[in-house]
């Protein structure tokens, strides 16, 4: 995703999810943005270190207790620009957001 903005001349922050989790205000806004189901937030091989069901997280509040709770299950990059966003898998899909 990197390459594909500096090829493009896009300017960008990166925020490392690990040091800086997301709040609970901007994991909102990101599903807001997103418009997708709470799970297709969640990195598939990294929940399943967590021993939970994923059928388990159907509403947003369970999704946002998550991954305030565990933001290594976090699916990644979220691109964010303006009022849209993008999860960058694969890598392309940054692109969604450009044009």
């Amino acid at each position: 995703v990197l390459d594909i903005l500096r090829a493009d001349n896009v300017e960008f922050d990166v925020i490392e999810y690990i040091e800086n989790p997301p709040s609970e205000e901007t994991l909102r806004g990101f599903l807001q943005m997103l418009g997708c189901e709470p799970k297709e937030m969640l990195h598939p091989g990294a929940f399943g270190d967590l021993e939970r069901n994923i059928e388990e997280i159907d509403t947003a509040d369970a999704l946002i207790g998550l991954l305030l709770e565990h933001p290594e299950v976090m699916n990644r990059p979220v691109c964010v620009r303006g009022d849209r966003a993008v999860i960058a898998r694969p890598s392309e899909k940054v692109r969604e957001i450009l044009a």
